[in-house]
């Protein structure tokens, strides 16, 4: 696998984003900083981090191991809610990057949108002085409603370049995903394999990995890549890793994708992600 054969999307703001990297949530630092070597040598070159997931430091130091050139990686990190208001986000960034041991990141994201202390405006007019200043090639948004969207684009004019929301056939979120869409936001998915239960056991999953030869875990990553979504699968397994990655020679068809839409929990699914580890 080489990383010519994952794909990018443009991000509205310049720059590029691999449609599948690495989720590192919740590796501690030791075994983040294992896994990434290990997904470097496979052809990783996506990562995703946060200040509440504590492993930046193990990010940075299984960057740095890699072996891989800096400007090769694309690494987001995200700052939660300690970081909102009155400039905090300076500081905020800054301490990332110091356990990072980078001088930016690809993507900068806000975690939450924590609308009751209504303090995302004055964070998102922080986030694009720190992408003015080169901190961050990219800005963008996580766990955000069309709502705070909407808000935060009034009153800055800047769109955000991608939302990172929780994601996968149990939870398709069209309608979030058709807002992104229309505003040129990437949807980034966050734990794409998983639902409110044990999404790969479904017996329709075992039935399209036997037609078409593959895991179920892949016929779900697969779902993703046709719907346009970035994906950032956890794994610390170097087996299931190159399985995560080896999802863009194959396609499902009409049949297939209508069989998953039967999987759709309805849209009250879906965990409460400002009380979440993501």
């Amino acid at each position: 696998m080489t990383t010519a054969s994952i794909p990018s999307f443009p991000l509205n703001g310049g720059g590029s984003i691999p449609q599948l990297g690495l989720g590192t949530w919740p590796l501690d630092d030791a075994e983040v900083q294992k896994a990434i070597v290990a997904a470097a040598e496979i052809g990783y070159r996506h990562v995703d981090t946060a200040v509440k997931y504590a492993n930046e430091v193990g990010v940075g130091r299984g960057l740095a191991a890699s072996g891989v050139p800096r400007e090769q990686w694309f690494v987001t990190t995200k700052l939660d809610g300690v970081y909102q208001g009155d400039d905090r986000a300076v500081a905020g960034l800054d301490d990332s990057l110091q356990r990072l041991g980078l001088d930016y990141v690809d993507l900068l994201l806000i975690h939450w949108p924590l609308p009751k202390r209504d303090q995302f405006v004055s964070t998102w007019e922080t986030f694009i002085r720190l992408r003015e200043a080169g901190k961050a090639r990219a800005i963008g948004v996580s766990n955000f409603k069309p709502a705070h969207i909407d808000r935060i684009v009034a009153e800055t004019g800047v769109t955000p370049a991608v939302n990172q929301i929780q994601l996968s056939p149990p939870i398709p979120r069209r309608q979030q995903r058709a807002y992104d869409s229309e505003h040129g936001i990437v949807t980034e998915s966050w734990s794409p394999i998983g639902g409110s239960g044990d999404l790969l056991a479904e017996p329709v999953l075992a039935r399209l990995a036997e037609k078409h030869g593959r895991t179920p875990g892949q016929i779900v990553l697969r779902w993703h890549v046709q719907n346009g979504l970035v994906a950032i699968p956890k794994s610390r397994n170097p087996q299931r890793m190159a399985e995560n990655l080896a999802v863009f020679d194959f396609d499902l068809d009409a049949d297939d994708l209508a069989a998953l839409d039967t999987l759709d929990e309805g849209p009250d699914a879906g965990v409460d992600s400002d009380r979440s580890g993501h």
